[in-house]
């Protein structure tokens, strides 16, 4: 019985040693990745992002942390937020994306890395710095509009803020608090309105984590 198992096992081997690898001798080699692929690093463009915390709240394992406090900003679609903390812990990340899908201003990416390996659970912390001088190859894992140019992150040049967005938003531009987009003074900026209220458009903060 013995005797047949081991010649059952010398036949797979015998039947494969003729047979083409189909492995590659890493790192010396490396095989072609897909531009949709989820790295373990994120790209963010903090010009396209409005503090909304819509990534922290749709992380399924709450590993986003966001502090945010009022920057004077109005945006068309409500207030945006200035940043003060950004935090990704990867090292209980499981790249699902959903937090790139849930982002509506395209301010958040998958990476596309693998190899940058971390010897203390205080480095798998990815904070805002970290993420603002991270070079920008952005996934094109949900966004169509970067598979549409056929962008290849491991390959391409870097991208700006201005190149990612699946629309030219023109919220951009900076502007005072409490202003609409195009100059005039929104009912919640008037201090004479009938309700007293004179805070600005910007005036709430406060942090949000998971």
């Amino acid at each position: 019985m013995y005797g047949f198992a081991m010649v059952k096992g010398l036949m797979v081997t015998l039947k494969n040693l003729t047979k083409k690898p189909f492995t590659v001798q890493y790192p010396e080699e490396r095989l072609q990745q897909h531009p949709r692929f989820r790295g373990e690093e994120f790209v963010w463009y903090e010009e396209r992002c409005t503090g909304c915390a819509s990534c922290a709240k749709y992380c399924p394992l709450g590993i986003i942390k966001i502090v945010t406090s009022p920057s004077e900003t109005a945006v068309p679609q409500g207030d945006k937020y200035r940043l003060e903390v950004f935090d990704i812990s990867i090292n209980r990340c499981m790249f699902c994306g959903l937090c790139v899908e849930a982002c509506p201003y395209d301010a958040l990416f998958m990476g596309s890395g693998f190899e940058q390996g971390r010897y203390s659970r205080q480095d798998m912390v990815i904070t805002i710095d970290e993420l603002r001088q991270a070079d920008k190859h952005p996934s094109t894992f949900f966004r169509p509009q970067l598979e549409s140019e056929e962008y290849d992150p491991r390959a391409g040049k870097p991208l700006d803020w201005r190149q990612v967005g699946r629309e030219s938003w023109q919220w951009h531009q900076r502007e005072k608090a409490g202003m609409r987009i195009g100059g005039r003074p929104s009912p919640e900026a008037n201090p004479d309105s009938s309700d007293g209220a004179g805070s600005s458009s910007g005036a709430a903060a406060g942090s949000y984590m998971r």
